[in-house]
């Protein structure tokens, strides 16, 4: 008996100093903020604490090290999208032609102008809108002649006109990348055709060394040989004002955007080192150089590419020049 007592005894000390160490040690639950768990550590056994502990730091090292990398591969995970938006965001807009075929004599056209300079003014997403204003001449004869009309333009509405097998050519009327044309009124229809442009993208084209010089335009084209492809140039007034005295918009005053004062067909753009494609040096004047030489603010050089067969834009850019 007193032994089986003894026993007993010494079991209730040893459970007594048990709870005495869990009572004073420190036990400190520790929050984990990378991950938000919350980890306890324990103490060890007083007898084998020596042994155990290399063993359980390192496990808690282990443990740490696996935690962190999770945590690494998490943020990897979640900035991989920002950093794809942000290159996508950075991303050059795509340059579409928009050419407006309009006049001052036609009193439906001046809703169209608007249209055309908001685009200009205001483009669309992921776009660079270029925009020509080209005047036609044959509203000349119904009571006001515009000053800014074109027989050059009038001739390539007519060609449009042939493309898109219409039956008459008529103001006002837009075409995108000579690929698709409505009534330039129709602000919306606009838009989702130069959206559906924008989605083809383009050839390279830049313009170099262009000056205004004498009343005229010098300057360089570098781009892709194509010998299917013609280049055109176009000079155009960055803005305009006319007060209108007779005719359908007579007693209005009338504001334009890039209005084209002379377009022009300048070769293929061929492999021949004489191209316009070459970088050779090339000039451009105004069709009416005394009407033109009253200007003197800022004119916009508008170069592009067309498919010689299907009028399609391959390659457009423009560059704004001041004269002086």
């Amino acid at each position: 008996m007193s032994s089986y007592k003894s026993n007993n005894q010494e079991a209730e000390d040893r459970q007594a100093a048990g709870s005495h160490l869990l009572k004073h040690s420190r036990i400190d639950p520790v929050t984990d903020s990378r991950v938000g768990l919350s980890v306890t550590h324990l103490p060890f056994h007083r007898s084998n604490r020596g042994m155990r502990r290399p063993f359980v730091n390192q496990l808690q090292l282990l443990r740490v090290t696996w935690i962190t990398i999770a945590l690494l591969a998490l943020l990897v995970s979640m900035r991989r999208p920002a950093v794809s938006a942000t290159v996508a965001d950075a991303k050059a807009p795509v340059p579409v032609l928009v050419e407006l075929f309009t006049s001052e004599g036609c009193s439906s056209c001046p809703p169209a102008d608007e249209v055309l300079a908001r685009l200009d003014t205001q483009p669309l997403q992921g776009v660079h809108a270029i925009v020509l204003s080209e005047h036609v001449t044959y509203w000349n004869q119904q009571g006001w002649h515009d000053p800014f009309s074109l027989d050059a333009v009038t001739d390539r509405q007519r060609q449009y006109g042939s493309r898109f097998n219409l039956n008459d050519v008529y103001t006002p009327q837009a075409v995108v990348d000579g690929s698709a044309e409505m009534n330039g009124s129709n602000g919306v229809k606009l838009g989702e055709a130069v959206l559906k442009a924008a989605a083809t993208p383009k050839a390279d084209l830049s313009i170099a060394t262009a000056q205004w010089a004498n009343g005229a335009m010098q300057f360089s084209v570098h781009g892709s040989a194509n010998p299917d492809a013609s280049l055109w140039a176009a000079l155009a007034e960055d803005s305009a004002q006319v007060s209108v005295l007779h005719g359908e918009n007579g007693g209005r005053t009338l504001h334009h955007v890039a209005v084209v004062r002379v377009l022009q067909e300048m070769g293929k753009a061929s492999t021949d080192a004489k191209s316009p494609v070459s970088g050779k040096m090339l000039l451009l004047r105004p069709t009416n150089s005394k009407d033109a030489a009253k200007e003197t603010g800022p004119i916009r050089l508008v170069v592009f590419l067309a498919d010689r067969h299907s009028g399609r834009i391959l390659a457009v850019v423009e560059q704004t020049v001041p004269r002086t």
